[in-house]
């Protein structure tokens, strides 16, 4: 077969620091306008810095093997890593100079003209770019190492329907055991299951999959946690894994107004301050990630505590409604039961026996995430909770957001459970905005 030259755009590098190892033995085209870009995203404290910063060393080690200008092998087995300058006179004249798309097309250009019977493709994640790419007659492609599942709609909902015999019911309903088989139906570890009836899809039970050795568990009804009370089969499971010390890893994926913070919270609230499960766990730690919109964090006027206010505010009002006011809420928060802060501020840490909420994990890299998960000491559990369908992160998406990542990675591992909440219960506008917008 023959060699391509791959030409990857900024945002491939910054999505991914070592994706010049993803396109086997064929050539790398590093276009200056690439580096350019690099360089501008070095000092930011985010993963997309540390990518920058990753590819930076990763082109300095091969710049001491070889010269660039003229090509340096990745590995053994690799292709070609090598940069040039762009040529805007190749460009239509509608095209503006100053755009950084065109000028790493450009470059792509004069690559396909000088290597007339090589096929050069552009790879980026910005589809008008592909776009663009298209319409020069240059093929592109995005850039997809990352994604957990190909497309959102497969994402695993953590609950299935499972067709019995009548008397399977009942016998469920009288507490007798009842066994699922890996010849009947494929279940994930802590999974939901909805009992059928085959001779009435009326009659059903709800049970809870531990694995294929033990018998199908009853789900554990929680009436009422610290104020919350399950208004469907989804928040019932929910507050079932919230609950369940057995599961330290828990995944609540659901659009607006679906309860999903809510109950995460008020979980980490009952299993900390009161209730038969107190001393559970010591505190709690309630966290988001910063997502800059324009500069960075750093660059905004005041102290930490007010450059971080506007992200935090969200998490300030679930915690303020669940503990009634605000009084209440800084007294935890000033004795250190309850912390609230930005994610950026949790490496480094390691935090044992603390109920963690990750809020607005679908902002998070894969990369983020395994710092995160790396920070979780003994006795400690940790709940990530967004909306994949809600992205302000360029970076990642539906498919490769490290929320999606946690769903498909950790599905056939028995430390983690994982439902999707599809009902929104905030209020009416608020379910009917989510629905019809």
């Amino acid at each position: 077969m023959a060699k391509k030259t791959y030409v990857l755009d900024t945002n491939v590098y910054l999505t991914d620091a070592y994706s010049i190892n993803s396109f086997g033995n064929n050539d790398i085209l590093v276009p200056f306008k690439v580096l350019e870009e690099i360089d501008k995203h070095k000092k930011r404290q985010d993963s997309v810095g540390l990518n920058a910063r990753t590819i930076i060393r990763i082109l300095d080690e091969l710049r001491a093997k070889g010269s660039l200008k003229k090509g340096v092998r990745v590995d053994k087995g690799k292709g070609i890593v090598f940069a040039r300058p762009h040529v805007l006179s190749l460009l239509p004249v509608e095209f503006d100079r100053n755009d950084p798309d065109n000028t790493i097309i450009s470059a792509a250009l004069a690559e396909k003209e000088d290597n007339p019977d090589k096929k050069v493709i552009v790879v980026t994640r910005d589809i008008n770019m592909r776009i663009k790419c298209d319409a020069l007659g240059l093929p592109s492609e995005d850039y997809q190492a990352d994604q957990a599942v190909t497309d959102s709609e497969l994402l695993y909902s953590g609950f299935t329907k499972y067709l019995v015999d009548d008397q399977i019911i009942n016998q469920f309903y009288d507490g007798e055991l009842v066994q699922a088989t890996e010849d009947d139906i494929t279940l994930y570890p802590n999974q939901f299951v909805m009992l059928v009836s085959n001779a009435n899809d009326k009659r059903t039970a709800l049970a809870k999959f531990i694995n294929y050795s033990e018998p199908l568990r009853k789900v554990v009804e929680y009436k009422n946690v610290w104020g919350v009370k399950p208004r469907n089969k989804e928040q019932s499971f929910a507050l079932d894994l919230l609950m369940d010390e057995k599961v330290p890893i828990v995944s609540l994926v659901g659009k607006a107004g679906s309860g999903k913070t809510l109950c995460a919270i008020a979980a980490g609230l009952e299993q900390v301050l009161e209730g038969d499960s107190e001393g559970r766990y010591k505190k709690i730690i309630v966290s988001r990630p910063i997502q800059p919109m324009g500069k960075d964090i750093g660059y905004l006027p005041g102290t930490l505590e007010e450059k971080m206010a506007p992200w935090l505010a969200p998490v300030q009002d679930n915690l303020e409604f669940l503990m009634g006011n605000k009084k209440t809420l800084d007294m935890y928060i000033d004795e250190g039961t309850i912390e609230v802060e930005a994610l950026t501020y949790i490496r480094g840490r390691s935090i044992a026996n603390t109920f963690i909420v990750i809020d607005e994990a679908q902002q998070l890299t894969k990369h983020e995430i395994k710092t995160i998960l790396t920070r979780v000491g003994e006795g400690t559990k940790i709940v990530f909770t967004g909306d994949i369908e809600q992205i302000d992160n360029v970076y990642v998406d539906e498919t490769s957001n490290g929320l999606t990542c946690i769903v498909e990675k950790f599905k056939e591992h028995d430390v983690a459970g994982h439902i999707i909440l599809k009902k929104g219960e905030r209020s009416k506008v608020a379910t009917l905005a989510a629905k019809i917008l």
